[in-house]
């Protein structure tokens, strides 16, 4: 074979090597969303009296410990108090946003987490009548520790504030209709269950 045969031979060779790497370096098509990926169901229209006052009760109740576990990254001693807390915060926005969103659907007031009446009963204020939540008294006392003392009280606190919130969802799970109601209320009497666990065992650590 003649060496201008060999050479051309060589070119084709790493010429066709060089398509190959170029292929290979391409990225990939992009994969079509699965059927099955999550997405937020339409908010079912059936509902009752139950499911509206749980979503308008529960809406202050969670900012209520929203507000309680904001304070943790200034004012907790332990690690663990504060990763709890940020935890809770992470949880509670976002049903916040989905009970609004379910009221909203409904057709029923929607509630401000600041508001300090509750939107349709007049004359009622956030919190009253709500299991678990706090007076003013003790969100003072709270946002006036520091250190261990913070983290006794805190965890304390949001124990009675959790098992308030359990009672809401369970009397939901007996009284309502909406079927995503009632499934955020088994979601939050599971995830805070574990949660008032995990604060008494804190508490015994302390």
């Amino acid at each position: 074979m003649s060496c201008r045969v060999l050479g051309g031979l060589v070119v084709a060779v790493l010429a066709g090597a060089l398509t190959l790497a170029g292929c290979s370096s391409t990225s990939p098509a992009p994969v079509p969303a699965s059927p099955s990926s999550p997405t937020a169901a339409p908010v079912a229209a059936e509902h009752n009296a139950a499911d509206v006052t749980f979503a308008q009760s529960m809406i202050p109740h969670h900012a209520q410990a929203i507000a309680m576990a904001s304070q943790a990254t200034t004012r907790a001693a332990s690690a663990q108090v504060n990763d709890l807390a940020s935890r809770i915060e992470g949880a509670q926005g976002p049903e916040i946003e989905q009970m609004n969103t379910m009221l909203a659907a409904w057709g029923a007031p929607t509630v401000s987490p600041s508001a300090t009446a509750m939107p349709g009963i007049p004359g009622m204020a956030a919190g009253a009548g709500m299991p678990g939540m706090m007076d003013d008294a003790q969100m003072s006392g709270l946002a006036g520790t520091t250190g261990p003392a913070f983290d006794q009280a805190f965890l304390q606190m949001m124990i009675q504030h959790h098992s308030g919130a359990i009672t809401m969802a369970r009397t939901e799970l007996a009284q309502g209709l909406n079927p995503q109601a009632k499934a955020l209320a088994n979601s939050i009497i599971a995830d805070q269950q574990r949660e008032i666990g995990e604060m008494q065992s804190l508490l015994k650590q302390g």
